[in-house]
């Protein structure tokens, strides 16, 4: 235990006089939750905007039911001239008893919201003009709280993205500068076994990563960005010690194989950068293509990111963990078992 103890407090003392690595492990990531917040803070009660010709039934349920922003115009030309130019994704023309839709199909996103919201409020309308009772009722509610803002699905992304660069990048710099230095051959040639050496630099991955949570879910509790958590928040602590496994196992590879800091540095770069964008850690994958949804289920941030965001979230319970945990655990097994046979102890 001494030697652990010396290892451990070494290890913590060197982490924190490191300023470079203190930045790129809580400042830099936490720039990224900063920046989405601020900008996607008010994203949930922006309206889209559309043009209105004319008035009617239609117009009038429209604007009763603040689904849409309307632009009120005389002129139809200069309407159009808006949609045009992309001012805005449409104009609505209510003459008499009809009403049409002019669309930019260049922005189809939000063209398509405008025409689903145009054609129901149309077939509410005509069936109110007839006065017969509707056949059939439709009802539609979240299944999280109506409240959400988007800072509640950046959060889990984020943290589990930072924690995985705190993980690779340590275990893989740290590993390539004790060789360089010869400190793990003095370590080698010192009553101290490699168990201790692991578990010590573990233990201080793991309390780098359990401080990540703590800062990031402070400044995300903030009122600027309204950060909410669930009943049982605490279940992201078992993914934070399980992912940081995962990718402590991930910088031990890449350290096994790189001589210099500056090439471990870009290593781990290259599997960090990509796997972030390909885990649905900046947007999701729900709209991704098929074939890419099935190549993310390869990398652990994807599932670490799906069990955060379950626990922080959607409020569910242990048997959320099941799915992450295991993938973890076996990624960690696998890949913890490639760098110890390739690991070396000198150039």
């Amino acid at each position: 235990m001494t030697a652990f103890k010396s290892l451990s407090a070494a290890m913590v003392k060197g982490f924190l006089r490191d300023r470079m690595t203190l930045f790129f492990v809580f400042v830099f990531p936490l720039m990224f939750l900063v920046v989405f917040g601020l900008l996607f803070r008010d994203s949930g009660a922006e309206r889209t905007k559309v043009a209105v010709v004319g008035d009617g039934p239609v117009v009038s349920a429209l604007s009763e039911s603040g689904a849409l922003e309307l632009e009120r115009h005389d002129d139809l030309e200069a309407a159009r001239r808006k949609v045009d130019d992309g001012d805005l994704p449409a104009v609505i023309v209510a003459r008499g008893g009809s009403v049409e839709l002019v669309f930019a199909a260049s922005d189809q996103t939000r063209a398509q919201t405008v025409l689903g919201i145009v054609s129901g409020t149309v077939d509410k309308v005509n069936l109110a003009a007839t006065g017969a009772p509707p056949a059939f009722t439709f009802k539609a509610e979240p299944v999280e709280d109506a409240t959400l803002q988007p800072i509640q699905f950046l959060t889990p992304g984020i943290l589990s993205w930072a924690v995985s660069i705190s993980g690779v990048f340590g275990a893989a710099l740290t590993l390539v500068s004790w060789r360089k230095k010869q400190v793990l051959r003095r370590i080698r040639l010192a009553p101290v076994g490699p168990t201790v050496v692991l578990s010590s630099r573990i233990l201080v991955s793991v309390g780098t990563a359990v401080a990540q949570g703590v800062v990031f879910v402070a400044v995300a509790l903030t009122p600027l960005f309204g950060l909410k958590l669930t009943g049982s928040w605490w279940l992201a602590l078992p993914l934070l010690v399980l992912g940081t496994t995962a990718f402590f196992a991930i910088g031990m590879l890449v350290g096994a194989f790189c001589r210099t800091e500056e090439a471990a540095s870009g290593a781990a770069n290259i599997v960090i950068m990509p796997m972030a964008f390909l885990s649905g850690t900046f947007f999701p994958l729900e709209k991704a293509p098929s074939w890419l949804q099935v190549v993310s289920n390869v990398f652990p941030l994807r599932h670490m990111n799906d069990g955060m965001l379950d626990v922080l979230v959607r409020g569910k319970g242990v048997e959320a963990l099941l799915v992450p945990s295991a993938v973890l655990v076996g990624f960690t097994l696998v890949v913890g078992f490639i760098a110890a046979r390739v690991f070396r102890w000198e150039d």
